[in-house]
């Protein structure tokens, strides 16, 4: 079992480390510069930090994505609040599948969009747990009690870790989790989820370790116009070719991010001609795995880190 290669003391060390990180200052955060940043000649990115071993999107999990040798690169998706808050976390709404009240009691299926993430002020946000409840899509996940965090203190989290324990710069691949459908509703129009998302990332001098990526192609238009810098990763699930897809967003992005059932040889062969990389998202066997490395990609993002590095 994975589980039994992660003990006890490896939850207390994270548990612990957590508390620690959260006190600390930002200055005492990685100093980081566009030249030492060279992306991973392979990718391997804990998909929400690794939600298979611990709760999705939150500070613990990608403190234990960081433990598993050989992991580059810390996957994680992004929400605004009420307030403005740049919060990590997948869903458009608290979901009832692995969230509890601040009460601890479960929320109905009824109550499914009771609590849109945009809707919230993060004080309210952060009182809900998303640690402990039983989440049967991932049964080996660990229960720990935790929360939504701000992307800023998950930020100060993984460099205090970094520089606590010498290690070497992890990358960021953020989402922006928007939609045409949702904007002004479940979260604000493309360019001002940008910016509130890129001034927490330039205030934490991150910029040349962060990947943006996005199904929403406006928001990595925005990017590749006004942060010319920053690396982009355009998302697809369709049925499009390599060209009709990079005929879409309008540019030759950083990253083409398909679907893993997308990769063939075919198209990576056409990525790769262009200079684009490709990193599939989501694989969850040594079998998914190991097919895409006999394909050459990128990277693979993946629910299950250890797999990645079997």
């Amino acid at each position: 079992m994975r589980n039994k290669r992660f003990g006890f003391l490896t939850k207390l060390k994270c548990i612990t480390f957590v508390v620690a990180a959260s006190l600390a200052s930002c200055s005492t955060m990685k100093n980081t510069s566009q030249t030492d940043a060279s992306f991973p000649a392979l990718s391997l990115e804990a998909h929400r930090g690794g939600r298979g071993l611990m709760p999705e999107n939150t500070i613990i999990a990608m403190i234990n994505a960081m433990q598993i040798e050989g992991i580059t690169t810390l996957e994680m998706d992004t929400h605004i609040t009420k307030d403005h808050e740049v919060v990590v976390t997948h869903d458009d709404y608290l979901s009832p599948a692995f969230m509890l009240t601040p009460e601890g009691k479960e929320i109905p299926n009824s109550d499914a969009k009771k609590y849109p993430i945009y809707g919230l002020s993060y004080a309210e946000l952060s009182k809900f747990d998303i640690g402990t409840k039983y989440y049967s899509a991932f049964p080996q996940q660990r229960k720990i009690k935790t929360h939504v965090p701000r992307l800023e203190d998950l930020i100060d989290s993984v460099q205090s870790y970094i520089k606590a324990n010498n290690k070497k710069q992890y990358f960021y691949n953020i989402e922006t989790k928007c939609s045409e459908k949702g904007d002004n509703v479940l979260h604000p129009e493309p360019g001002k989820f940008v910016e509130l998302l890129m001034n927490v990332i330039e205030k934490k001098k991150i910029t040349p370790y962060v990947v943006i990526q996005s199904f929403d192609k406006r928001t990595i238009q925005i990017i590749h116009k006004k942060y010319p810098q920053v690396k982009t990763s355009y998302l697809v699930n369709n049925k499009k070719s390599y060209e009709e897809n990079i005929s879409d967003l309008g540019f030759k992005p950083f990253i083409l991010s398909p679907d893993y059932k997308m990769v063939d040889a075919g198209l990576m062969q056409k990525a790769h001609r262009d200079g684009v990389k490709i990193v599939p998202w989501t694989a969850n066997s040594s079998e998914e795995i190991n097919r895409l490395k006999g394909l050459k990609v990128d990277g693979i993002i993946s629910d299950y880190p250890d797999l990645l590095v079997k």
